[in-house]
């Protein structure tokens, strides 16, 4: 039998609380990998007691390492229904004391390049010689192993995800634990749990900056994010046309609900620059999110070139800012200027 197999015929020998099927036939378990003597799965708690959940969990966990071959074992544990095992009120920040500031990026829709954004945004901020960290929080459609070039999986230490270190900063993301051939499909509620999990059950270490890149839109993992987590601030990214622009306004408004300060806007895909002519082209028009900011009241953070050097370097996992030309140029200073706007905060909550 393979591997996977083998970990799927021990999970079966185990009984569901409330059904009395084994837990594979009662739904509870899905996702079951193997990856370098590492077995993963998602356990649903749906419905238990936090007991229950809890002595659930243990047994997979045994069942897990009683396989041979298995040297440690991966559970993120997930749960629909407000019976189930619930982490704080969504008021209430989830303790993180060794990070310092956590910002979240978001967008009001897909497509305007945010992932890429966030991960050139971390590196920039990490070669300021800040300690730095990025978490993938686009549960279903996870970015960051591609961009920053490290797609093999993670592992476990005592219970705690080890994120990956790349480009001087650690990394944790969903498509490092799941197949990434397979589609995650979860409800809204499942997904948050499971980014809480990678949020608060990673090893992060000291940080000064925990970059959060968010799905696009303004649902459920942007609300547990903006409710369970002490964010610093967020910042919005957007192309320049009105079509985005109406959306990223609706990312604004839903941080303001939530009380979470706006860092700034960012316009990508700004100007291109024909590299055989230099004519300079506006493919998205030009200026909208500036114009946008202002007129929100928010500060303009910059502009990000419409260039297939960008493209090339996110493809090869090697972010544009680790280079020396007009494109990495403009994500270092806009991460001074996301410096500059945390520093302005905390002076400004220190006076309240």
């Amino acid at each position: 039998m393979a591997g996977e197999d083998l970990l799927r015929a021990a999970l079966e020998r185990l009984a569901d609380p409330v059904s009395g099927k084994d837990i594979v036939s009662a739904g509870r378990v899905s996702g079951i990998v193997l990856r370098s003597a590492q077995a993963g799965l998602v356990l649903a708690v749906d419905g238990l007691s936090p007991h229950d959940a809890k002595t659930l969990e243990a047994r997979v966990d045994a069942a897990l390492r009683s396989v041979p071959g298995v040297e440690g074992a991966r559970i993120i544990t997930t749960a629909e229904r407000g019976d189930a095992p619930q982490g704080p009120h969504p008021t209430a920040p989830a303790p993180l004391p060794e990070i310092r500031h956590i910002i979240a990026v978001g967008s009001g829709k897909g497509g305007v390049g945010k992932s890429t954004v966030a991960a050139n945004l971390a590196v920039s901020l990490a070669s300021q010689g800040l300690r730095v960290g990025l978490l993938d929080a686009d549960i279903y459609g996870p970015s960051v192993p591609m961009l920053m070039g490290r797609q093999e999986r993670l592992t476990l230490r005592e219970k705690l995800i080890q994120p990956a270190e790349v480009h001087g900063l650690k990394t944790v993301s969903m498509g490092a634990m799941t197949d990434p051939d397979r589609a995650v499909v979860w409800r809204g509620p499942m997904a948050s749990s499971a980014l809480m999990q990678m949020l608060t059950q990673t090893e992060w270490g000291p940080l000064d900056v925990l970059v959060v890149d968010l799905p696009p839109g303004t649902g459920d993992i942007q609300l547990t994010m903006a409710q369970k987590v002490p964010l610093a601030g967020a910042v919005i990214v957007s192309t320049p046309q009105d079509l985005a622009l109406i959306d990223a306004k609706k990312a604004v408004a839903m941080f303001g609900k939530v009380g979470v300060p706006i860092l700034g806007m960012i316009e990508n895909m700004s100007t291109f620059h024909c590299p055989n002519c230099g004519h300079e082209s506006h493919i998205f028009g030009h200026g909208g999110a500036e114009a946008a900011a202002k007129a929100m009241g928010l500060a303009f953070l910059g502009g990000i070139p419409l260039e297939i050097g960008i493209r090339e370097a996110s493809d090869a996992g090697t972010p544009v800012a680790l280079r020396d030309d007009p494109a990495g140029n403009a994500f270092r200073r806009i991460a001074v200027q996301v410096m500059a706007a945390l520093k302005e905060n905390a002076r400004a909550a220190d006076v309240r």
